[in-house]
Parts: structure tokens; sequence; C-alpha cells
């Protein structure tokens, strides 16, 4: 009866979808129980850069960050900057502690679940780019409340991106892309879409990696991708 409620990933209240994959290997479980405590994103409370990393600067969200690589990535090229990583499948998690660890990242912080547990604690206006890469397209219209891609979120990734800030979505799943254009489409009086031409969405923005889900759909299953940035706007 849950799949039927009305609502959307942010009344909702749960989270759907698998939280484990195959077992985890003995580095990676090490990596969950000692390094994921040291840099995980504080249970309750504000979520801001001073209290995440000891000082004021900008401050970056990725929502179900996969296996990292992107998280792992921006992080690396912009090392002044904070960047959290929300993401509730543990498998994805220690990847990501891996990267961390093995580039030695200090300005990472990750959550192990809800993304938008974290959304709602962070202030208004706190936030410099928020990313949603691939989600989990939720095929079936019966589902398609538990897109992450719909008004509730939309209207809290605006409330929490700083005017000028930049919301960052890609998907290769045809029915999310056009669910996803008609949700932002109602929300043109809070983002602009930074478009001029099909090159917008047809080819990655610079700064914007290829991860290895992005390459599989791409060169494995002969999917197109599509990219898209929105300016939130004052």
């Amino acid at each position: 009866m849950s799949a039927f409620k009305e609502g959307d990933p942010t009344t909702l209240n749960r989270l759907y979808g698998r939280s484990q994959g195959k077992p985890l290997r003995a580095r990676q479980q090490a990596l969950v129980d000692n390094l994921l405590p040291q840099i995980a994103v504080p249970a309750a409370g504000p979520v801001t850069s001073e209290i995440l990393f000891g000082h004021d600067g900008p401050l970056h969200l990725e929502i179900g960050f996969g296996g990292g690589e992107h998280l792992a990535y921006r992080a690396d090229l912009l090392p002044d900057h904070g960047f959290i990583g929300a993401e509730p499948f543990v498998n994805g998690v220690a990847q990501a502690l891996a990267h961390v660890e093995e580039q030695r990242l200090p300005n990472v912080r990750l959550h192990w679940g809800d993304a938008i547990d974290v959304l709602q604690r962070i202030p208004d206006g706190a936030l410099t780019m928020l990313y949603l890469l691939h989600p989990d397209p939720w095929p079936k219209n019966k589902h398609a409340k538990r897109r992450m891609m719909n008004d509730g979120p939309v209207k809290l990734f605006a409330d929490k991106l700083k005017p000028g800030g930049e919301f960052r979505f890609g998907t290769d799943h045809p029915v999310y892309l056009r669910h996803a254009l008609m949700v932002m489409q109602r929300h043109t009086d809070r983002f602009e879409w930074q478009v001029n031409g099909r090159k917008s969405w047809e080819n990655r923005p610079s700064g914007w990696c290829e991860t290895r889900y992005e390459h599989k759909a791409r060169t494995v299953y002969g999917h197109e991708v599509w990219y898209f940035r929105y300016r939130r706007l004052p």
C-alpha cells in the first residue's frame, strides 16, 4: 500500500531499493568501521561548512554518489571547497571511502542514509553546488513519487542553494528525463536552465567527470546520456 501513498521523497519518510549488495570485502568493511565514523556527517544538528570542516567555505552536496568517483573527482579538483556525499547503498559508501583514503581527501564528509535527512539540516542559501547524477528512475508511473526529481525535493534544492548556485542533473533514462524536465518547468521562478542548444545537454560540461555507471550505460547498454545545469535565481 505504501507505493500508492501521495507525496514525494520529502514526505514519504522512507527509502526504497536495496541498501546492500554483495558482502563487503575485509578492507571495505574496515573502512566502514574505522574511517566512516571519522568523516561522517553528524547525526543531528545543523550541517554547515564550519561544523564539518572548521571554516566558512563553499559547500557542495551530491545526492546518491554511487561509487563516489564524481564526488572524489570534484573534491580533488576543488580542495578549498567542502563536499558532502549522501548514499544509502553501503557498497557505494565503501567505494567512496576507498577514494577518500587513497586520494587523501580531507574535504569530504559522507552520510550513509537518506540525503533528505542531511539536506533539511543545511541552512538555507548555504550550498554552492548540488549534484543529482543518474538517480534511480523508478520508471513505473505508480512509483513516480519515489523519484528525487519531484516538486518537494526541487523546492528544497532551491531553498538550500545560494543565489547563483548551481544544480547539476544527469540521467540516461528517457522516462526520467521527460519527468525531470516537466518538474523543472514548474520551477522557472527559482531556477534558470543554463542551455545553449543541443550541445548543452548532449555533451558533458567541463568539470563533470564520467562515472563507471555512466560509462556502462553508454558503452554496454547503448544509452544516450543527458546533462543539465540550472542556476539558482535570486
